[in-house]
């Protein structure tokens, strides 16, 4: 009778909990469903469009910051920096560097320009020398005043037949910190339309670029607002000529627009490292969209309802695994501590209990530690902590126990090694800690262990296995550190 009652205590709550879903579900759709003008508008005009242009602008950071990475490594490698400061005397090497550099990394274009000189070198040669009085050289001298270590600009590029390219322009500087010029790589514009029209078919919107006097830089292959063309400006687009009469230039902000009595949601976002503003355009279809979104909420309401418990069990279940594994590793060494130690160690006895095999501990303690907290800092400590254990564990075998035993020491179970293979490890590990050297802030540390060895008899426990080897640790100590002792 109790299981009965048990079992119709929990139908009754799975109805209940069904009961309330499902209104839940059914209400809050049915008012967003009569409240659908002014709920979609808001969403697109707060929402979707904001986290759209947001997306986008962050994609096209992203596309850029290879090439970014690319003109950052030329600008700090040895090779050009030292050709430079040796008088740049053989120009067809710093050509092949860069033509390299070019074919390599998939760029249209890579240039070095020599500030002692005034040379544009280019991958296929030299292409020019940059005079101030030049415009189409300011970029460079511009370049050479910057406060940030490089800049992007959109530029035609000469050695592509006035290609338009999106440049990467790296100050490099000499072993002093010296300006001795300027290098990176170009990233083609055509490029960037592929990334247009991907952005537009992803997110079904209409995307393009602007520039400060209103006129369209950047389109998809289809072009930009009512078929628009680079080079068009707004103004004589005329859904859009009213509201560049109210804004002279475009500027960031969220705008709205008719088009053949069909009303489009405009986001706009300035790019500074372009000088360009980002347009994100959306045409309202609120009507279709909520009715697909009714239709589609309530299924999810029956799906959302027929799962939820299924759903709350799995996470309880990952969260206690996820607290049980915190519960036995500790944070600093990722390795296991003194409970996970436990319940494998525990495992460990009963296997050379139940084969008859050798088992070994090893208690290990990093000497003068203490100093090194003292004098350096707990971070500093924990550094070294972090980078010895990463030692211990790459020279240990994988059936092998490691675990922080607290502060500054280490236990390790050897399965199935007797007392001598483990005397030879345990040297190789002191051996191997004290070649090492720790770099810490300005300096580096060399730091010994002491290791105290004991093998495990039948019968025995793990508290009296440890502690034996803990008495051996107490005689390395003693005897001077940096040292294996054994319990006998």
């Amino acid at each position: 009778m109790p299981l009965r009652r048990q079992r119709q205590t929990q139908t009754s709550l799975r109805l209940l909990l069904l009961f309330l879903l499902g209104s839940g579900f059914l209400s809050t759709t049915l008012l967003s469903y009569h409240a659908s003008r002014d709920s979609i508008r808001d969403s697109i005009v707060n929402t979707e469009l904001p986290l759209t242009s947001d997306t986008v602008y962050s994609e096209i950071q992203k596309d850029l910051v290879r090439p970014i990475l690319i003109s950052s490594m030329m600008a700090r490698d040895t090779f050009l920096r030292d050709w430079v400061l040796a008088g740049e005397h053989d120009p067809a090497q710093v050509t092949r560097y860069l033509r390299e550099v070019q074919e390599h990394y998939g760029a249209v274009t890579s240039f070095f320009v020599s500030d002692k000189t005034r040379t544009y070198y280019q991958a296929r040669g030299v292409l020019k020398q940059v005079r101030p009085d030049e415009p189409r050289d300011l970029w460079y001298y511009r370049v050479r005043g910057l406060r940030e270590p490089y800049e992007i600009n959109v530029d035609v590029d000469m050695a592509n037949a006035d290609r338009l390219t999106i440049f990467i322009n790296y100050k490099v500087l000499d072993y002093d910190g010296k300006f001795i010029g300027a290098a990176g790589v170009g990233l083609a514009v055509d490029a960037v339309v592929k990334l247009i029209d991907e952005y537009q078919q992803r997110y079904e919107r209409s995307v393009y670029f602007v520039d400060t006097m209103g006129h369209i830089t950047l389109t998809g292959t289809q072009g930009g607002p009512m078929g628009a063309k680079v080079g068009d400006s707004l103004a004589d687009i005329d859904s859009l000529s009213e509201l560049l009469e109210k804004l002279p230039t475009p500027q960031s902000g969220r705008f709205e627009y008719q088009e053949h009595g069909r009303e489009h949601f405009l986001n706009v976002r300035y790019i500074p490292e372009l000088e360009w503003y980002l347009f994100v355009d959306k045409q309202d279809q609120a009507l279709t969209d909520i009715r697909h979104g009714l239709y589609l909420n309530l299924l999810l309401c029956l799906m959302v309802t027929a799962i939820v418990l299924t759903l709350v069990s799995l996470a309880i279940r990952r969260y206690q695994h996820r607290i049980d594994a915190l519960a036995t590793t500790d944070s600093l060494t990722e390795l296991p501590n003194r409970r996970g130690f436990d319940l494998l160690a525990e495992q460990a006895l009963q296997e050379a209990q139940r084969d008859s095999i050798p088992l070994c501990a090893l208690l290990l303690d990093l000497d003068h530690f203490k100093l090194i907290n003292d004098e350096h800092g707990h971070l500093a400590g924990d550094a070294v902590l972090r980078r010895f254990a990463e030692q211990l564990r790459g020279a240990l075998r994988q059936s092998d126990i490691l675990c922080r035993w607290g502060g500054e020491e280490f236990i390790v179970l050897l399965k199935n090694s007797d007392r001598q293979a483990a005397h030879e490890l345990a040297e190789k590990l002191r051996q191997h800690c004290a070649a090492q050297r720790y770099p810490v802030s300005d300096k580096t540390l060399q730091v010994t262990v002491s290791l105290g060895l004991s093998q495990w008899q039948p019968g025995e426990s793990l508290h009296a296995l440890l502690g034996r080897a803990d008495r051996a640790l107490y005689r390395a100590k003693q005897a001077g550190r940096d040292r294996v002792c054994s319990d006998n």
